[in-house]
């Protein structure tokens, strides 16, 4: 190839840029978004480019017309379950419990529900599985990571036992967060009998080159009597033993009650989309809880939506808690709104307390979260680094009497571009529970300095800020 077409090509792939960079103005869900691609594909159209084409998007497209198409069905009771929940709902205006919240959500926030926390792997497994096995009529299962590894084959046992017994079970995984899964373990699951899809990110033709969003829900669902949800996915490595890795902090819940409806319904609509059928044997009837006291709001959100569900979700909380903000995430690069926010709770004296891992499996993240520690922490806001191996909760506390307990973190990934589902509670025993493990994990933390980038090197400095301006579209 001769230099004239080398010198073209460059040229074309400049302007293909530039071109591409006018669509991420006017199609970016936020500025800084916008912002990183237009310098990636002005600078670096060569790169940028194919980049953008897999990552660039914003929006899921076809999940709203294939949630529009589970409505038909799902929802044609829709009415009927909200009056059937109506006597099950909690009125009281409280922080999440009211008007905007509300409006956040498929479904109303009930009562009547008992609330479980389950802290770590092998309490969360424990309570999974013997849901699992008492199981009557039907199980749903939905995880963002599955492995072939003693976890794994554990649940896939229970799950075969159960549909040996009759019991009807649907699965479901997403291929890029499981792509080490075996043939060998989704075949067996097939055999017998048991009706396994993954989520299908790139399911129609809009979508071929579709590789940002990921469903990154984790719920299982038992006789629509019973939930799990949480920061907890199926493998080894939640139980500590991958030896890389070390201990590994997490957190689940188990609903009963009311509740149990909005995350069968989440389920329900991600079905609908992996593979166009309907689940007919879901039980749609509320089942209250007697000795449940538990007040409950489940929020699923996604890339789909019209809302920024997630992000508005935390908001309203930090903007309205008086005396205590508490929070837990793995991954913490917000958007300026959310900084923003913290940084008026922090001014206007609330207990501001972010817990973040010491160690990484993310370097980007990792990095990008050093230029929030001044920025936030002039404010009085405190960041805390959690030693004890990794921690991967998503929790928040506010007040005396919210606490939330769910799948997103606090970035763009878990705002816009992943599917997810928070548990958001009130109920004293189970905020006080809450609060106690907040201060245990506390206690295996340190205070982060909030200076502490000013005491690094130049270069340290210069791939903070790169990070950060990287991580909106990661």
């Amino acid at each position: 190839m001769g230099d004239e077409m080398w010198v073209q090509l460059i040229l074309l792939s400049h302007l293909l840029g530039l071109l591409t960079a006018f669509k991420a103005v006017m199609e970016a869900r936020t500025s800084q978004g916008a912002i990183a691609w237009i310098i990636f594909l002005v600078t670096v159209p060569e790169v940028a480019l194919p980049a953008y084409w897999v990552f660039g998007r914003s929006r899921f497209y076809g999940y709203r017309l294939a949630k529009r198409m589970t409505d038909r069905t799902v929802r044609q009771g829709m009415a009927r379950l909200v009056a059937r929940m109506s006597g099950y709902r909690e009125e009281r205006r409280t922080i999440y419990h009211g008007t905007i919240a509300g409006k956040l959500a498929p479904l109303p926030s009930t009562d009547f529900n008992d609330v479980q926390l389950l802290i770590d792997g092998k309490a969360t497994f424990r309570s999974m599985f013997d849901g699992i096995e008492a199981a009557s009529s039907y199980v749903l299962v939905q995880f963002y990571i599955v492995r072939d590894d003693e976890v794994g084959r554990a649940l896939q046992r229970r799950l075969i036992a159960k549909a040996a017994e009759g019991v009807k079970v649907a699965f479901l995984y997403d291929e890029i967060g499981s792509y080490e899964l075996s043939t060998r373990y989704l075949d067996t699951l097939k055999e017998a009998g048991i009706a396994i899809h993954p989520f299908n990110t790139r399911k129609g033709w809009k979508n071929k080159f579709q590789l940002n969003f990921r469903n990154h829900r984790k719920v299982v669902v038992v006789d629509g009597r019973y939930a799990w949800l949480g920061g907890l996915n199926v493998g080894d490595e939640y139980l500590g033993k991958d030896p890389k890795i070390g201990d590994w902090r997490d957190t689940h819940v188990r609903l009963e009650g009311p509740s149990v409806m909005a995350a069968q319904l989440s389920f329900a609509e991600d079905w609908y989309w992996a593979c166009g059928e309907q689940l007919d044997y879901l039980d749609w009837t509320p089942h209250p809880c007697e000795k449940g006291a538990a007040k409950v709001l489940v929020i699923p959100s996604g890339p789909a939506d019209e809302k920024e569900t997630a992000e508005l979700m935390f908001l309203h909380a930090i903007n309205r808690a008086k005396r205590r903000i508490w929070i837990a995430s793995p991954y913490f690069v917000p958007d300026d709104a959310v900084v923003y926010a913290l940084q008026l709770a922090g001014l206007r004296g609330v207990d501001v307390r972010i817990l973040i891992p010491e160690k990484t499996d993310h370097l980007v993240v990792w990095l990008a979260a050093f230029s929030y520690f001044e920025e936030i922490g002039l404010t009085g806001v405190r960041f805390y680094r959690y030693r004890k191996g990794f921690l991967h909760e998503k929790v928040m506390l506010i007040d005396e009497r919210t606490a939330s307990v769910g799948t997103a973190n606090f970035d763009n990934r878990s705002f816009r571009l992943n599917f997810e589902i928070t548990a958001v509670v009130e109920e004293a025993g189970f905020v006080a529970a809450v609060e106690k493990m907040f201060e245990r994990d506390f206690e295996h933390a340190y205070l982060q300095a909030s200076d502490i980038l000013e005491r690094k090197p130049f270069w340290f400095k210069v791939a903070v800020r790169l990070a950060r301006l990287m991580a909106p579209i990661l």
